[in-house]
C-alpha cells in the first residue's frame, strides 16, 4: 500500500483463525506453566517480605531482607516479561531501574523505587491470583474438550456403566435407557467437545492477553520515563546539531581565509603594482594584469566550490541522484552510483542535502586517503522501512587500503555529529587493508524547520 507521500505503508498482519491456531502451542505452554511459576514466586517473595518486616527492629537485617525480596520480585517480574515474549506477545518496555551511587544511596534508590514495589505486588499477589484463575480455566477447558471428543472411544473400550458423564445423564434422562440414549449422549458430547476445541485458540489468546495487560500496567515502564528518554535524546540531537554547525562555520571561515581571501588580497596587490608600472613599464604592467586576471578566475572557482558546499545548484534543481552522479564524474576515482529508491520518490530537502554531503565527503576521502592506485567507489541509495519509521540509507564503499578513523572536529566526526543532530546515525567500517564502508542512516519522517538544520560545510574530509 502506497501512502500520499510515496512511501510504502507497513500493514499490520491480520489476525486470522489459522494464525490463532499457530499460536496455541506456545500460549498453552505459557498458561500451563504460569501457576507453578506464580506459586514459587508467591511463596518465596512473601516469605522474604514478612521476614524482612518482622526483623525491622534489627534495622540492617530487616532492611536487607526487604531489599532481597524486592530484587527477587524483580527477577520474577522479568521472567514474566520474558515468558510473555515466548508466548508471542509484543515486547513490553522495561522500566528504568535506579542506579544509586554508594551503599546508602543505592539502598534508598531501591526502597524508594515505585517499580520495585510494583514488581513485589505483582509477584506476591496479582500474578498468583490471575495465574490461579487462568490455569484453572485452561486445564478445565482442555480437559472437557478432550474428554468430549474421546467419549465415543471410551464407550467402545470401557464396559457400560463404568464411566458416565453426570451432566449428560441428567440432560438425557428423558430418553429411555438403551442404545438410542447412549448414541444421543455420545453425539451431543462430541459436538460440545468439538465446539470447545474450536474455541480453544480464542480462549488461550484471551487468557494470555489478560496476563499481558496486567504486566504492561505493573511491570512496564511509566509513560513519563519514555518522555524523559525522548527529551534527553532530543537535547543530545540538538547539542550535536549545534556542535556540527559550529564546526561547519569555523571550517568555512578557515576555507574563505585560506582561499578566496588570499587570492583577492593578491589581486589587489597585483592591480596596484600594475597601476604603478603602467606609465614606466607597460610590458610589466600587462604581465601583472594577466596575473591579476588569473587570480580573479581562481578566486571565482574557489567561491563556486564553496557555494557547492552549501547546496550545489544541480542538487536543488535535479535532486540527489543527479548531484551524486555529477560528483562521480568530477571525482578522480571511478565512482558508481546505484539508485535503489522507488521511482518518483521525493526526499525532504534537508535530508537530500545531508545525504549529498555524506556521500561526497566519503568519495573525497576515498580519492585522497585510500592509498591504492586503482581505487573504485560505489554509492548506494536505499529506502528502509521498519514498523515505526522510514529511513534513507546512503552507503559508500571503496576498495582502498582502509584504516579510516573519525578525528574530533574533522571529516567523519563532523558528519557523525551532523547526522545525530538530525536523528540519524553514521557507521564506519574500515579494517586495515579495506574495504571502507561508510553508511548513513537518515530518518525520512523527520521534518525540521529550516532554522534547526545547520548549514552544510563543503566536503573537506581529512582536512
Amino acid at each position: 500500500m502506497t501512502s500520499i507521500d510515496g512511501s510504502i505503508a507497513v500493514e499490520t498482519p491480520r489476525t486470522t483463525y489459522a494464525s490463532l491456531w499457530r499460536s496455541v502451542p506456545r500460549e498453552l505452554g505459557f498458561l500451563v506453566l504460569t501457576l507453578p511459576v506464580a506459586v514459587v514466586g508467591f511463596s518465596v517473595v512473601l516469605t522474604l517480605f514478612f521476614s524482612g518486616v518482622g526483623t525491622i527492629p534489627a534495622f540492617l537485617v530487616g532492611v536487607g531482607v526487604l531489599v532481597v525480596a524486592l530484587f527477587v520480585s524483580r527477577g520474577f517480574g522479568t521472567l514474566e516479561l520474558v515468558r510473555l515474549g515466548w508466548a508471542g506477545r509484543p515486547p513490553i518496555a522495561r522500566p528504568v531501574w535506579p542506579d544509586g551511587r554508594g551503599f546508602w544511596r543505592g539502598l534508598w534508590a531501591v526502597l524508594s523505587s515505585a517499580h520495585y514495589w510494583l514488581y513485589l505486588l505483582h509477584t506476591a499477589l496479582v500474578n498468583f491470583v490471575v495465574s490461579l484463575f487462568t490455569w484453572i480455566v485452561t486445564v478445565v477447558w482442555v480437559s472437557v474438550a478432550f474428554s468430549g471428543l474421546t467419549l465415543w472411544l471410551v464407550r467402545l473400550v470401557v464396559p457400560a456403566g463404568v464411566v458416565e458423564w453426570n451432566i449428560s445423564v441428567r440432560l438425557f434422562d428423558w430418553i429411555p435407557a438403551g442404545a438410542a440414549r447412549d448414541a444421543t449422549e455420545v453425539v451431543a458430547v462430541f459436538v460440545a467437545g468439538l465446539a470447545m476445541l474450536a474455541l480453544l485458540p480464542a480462549v488461550t489468546r484471551a487468557l494470555v492477553l489478560l496476563h499481558d495487560v496486567i504486566a504492561r500496567v505493573t511491570l512496564g515502564a511509566f509513560p513519563s520515563e519514555a518522555l524523559r528518554t525522548q527529551v534527553g535524546d532530543l537535547e543530545a540531537s540538538r547539542g550535536a546539531a549545534i556542535s556540527a554547525e559550529g564546526h561547519s562555520l569555523r571550517r568555512l571561515e578557515r576555507d574563505i581565509h585560506d582561499g578566496p581571501q588570499q587570492r583577492l588580497v593578491r589581486l589587489q596587490m597585483d592591480l596596484a603594482a600594475a597601476d604603478r608600472q603602467l606609465d614606466t613599464d607597460p610590458v610589466k604592467a600587462r604581465e601583472l594584469i594577466g596575473e591579476a586576471m588569473q587570480q580573479s578566475k581562481d578566486a571565482l572557482e574557489e567561491l563556486r566550490a564553496l557555494s557547492r558546499g552549501f547546496a550545489p545548484p544541480i542538487l536543488l534543481d535535479r535532486g540527489l541522484v543527479a548531484a551524486l552522479e555529477s560528483t562521480a564524474v568530477r571525482s578522480t576515482v571511478p565512482v558508481e552510483v546505484v539508485d535503489e529508491l522507488p521511482a518518483g520518490f521525493e526526499l525532504p530537502q534537508e535530508i537530500e542535502r545531508n545525504a549529498y554531503f555524506v556521500a561526497s565527503e566519503a568519495i573525497t576521502n576515498a580519492a585522497k586517503h585510500s592509498g591504492a592506485a586503482s581505487v573504485r567507489a560505489r554509492v548506494a541509495l536505499r529506502r528502509v522501512l521498519d514498523s515505526d519509521d522510514t529511513w534513507l540509507d546512503v552507503t559508500v564503499t571503496d576498495d582502498g587500503r582502509g584504516g579510516a578513523v573519525a578525528v574530533a572536529g574533522h571529516g567523519l566526526a563532523g558528519l557523525d555529529e551532523r547526522l545525530r543532530g538530525l536523528g540519524g546515525t553514521l557507521d564506519v567500517e574500515s579494517p586495515a587493508g579495506g574495504p571502507t564502508v561508510v553508511a548513513a542512516h537518515l530518518p525520512l519522517a523527520l521534518s525540521l524547520p529550516a532554522s534547526d538544520v545547520p548549514p552544510a560545510a563543503p566536503p573537506t574530509l581529512g582536512a
